[in-house]
C-alpha cells in the first residue's frame, strides 16, 4: 500500500517497496512517475485516474511497471481518494503484482491501455468516454490488436491478452 498526495510517494509500505526492488525510504517524497516505463504512461494513467477517482470511487486498471533494475512488470492497481474535489490531493492505492509476462514490442502503450479496459467488460463507447478517443479510434485498436494477436473476436482477445 501506498498514501501520495499529489501522485507523490508520502508513505508506503514495506511490500510496495520491495514490489519495486526499492528501500521504503528511497520512495518516500519521490513521484510516482520514477516507477513508469515511460512518462508518457504516467500521464496517460493521471489522466485516466483524474476522471474515475472523484467523489470517493474506487478505481482499479491494470498496467505495465518497472522497478530499481529496470525490470518491467505487471500490476493490478486500486486507488481511493479522500478529496472528492481534488482526487490526487490525498490517494491511497493498493499494487498487486500480476504473473501477465510483459509483451511490448506487440503493444502501444494506448493498445495497452485499450485492452486493459477490454478486459475489464467495458464496452467502445465507454473506453473512449473515458480515455478521451472517438468510438471509431478505439474500435480502430481493438481491431488492429485482434489482428495482431491472430484472434476473431472480443473473447479471444480477452483469453488472449490473460495468458499473456
Amino acid at each position: 500500500m501506498v498514501f501520495a498526495t499529489h501522485r507523490i510517494i508520502r508513505d508506503c509500505n514495506a511490500e510496495f517497496a520491495s514490489l519495486f526492488g526499492f528501500a521504503r525510504d528511497e520512495l518516500v517524497d519521490q513521484s510516482f512517475s520514477r516507477l513508469y516505463p515511460k512518462l508518457a504512461d504516467f500521464v496517460r494513467t493521471g489522466q485516466m485516474w483524474r476522471s474515475h477517482l472523484p467523489g470517493g470511487q474506487v478505481y482499479y486498471d491494470e498496467r505495465i511497471m518497472v522497478g530499481a533494475d529496470e525490470r518491467r512488470f505487471w500490476c493490478r492497481v486500486n486507488g481511493r481518494s479522500r478529496n472528492s474535489a481534488d482526487p490526487f490531493s490525498e490517494a491511497l492505492y493498493c499494487f498487486e503484482p500480476m504473473s501477465r509476462p510483459v509483451t511490448q514490442a506487440a503493444m502501444t502503450g494506448r493498445q495497452r491501455q485499450i485492452l486493459t479496459l477490454v478486459a475489464q467488460g467495458k464496452t467502445n463507447a465507454v473506453i473512449a468516454a473515458e480515455i478521451g478517443l472517438s468510438r471509431r479510434t478505439v474500435e480502430a485498436h481493438r481491431l488492429r490488436l485482434t489482428r495482431a494477436a491472430g484472434v476473431r473476436n472480443t473473447a479471444e482477445l480477452i483469453a488472449w491478452f490473460s495468458a499473456l
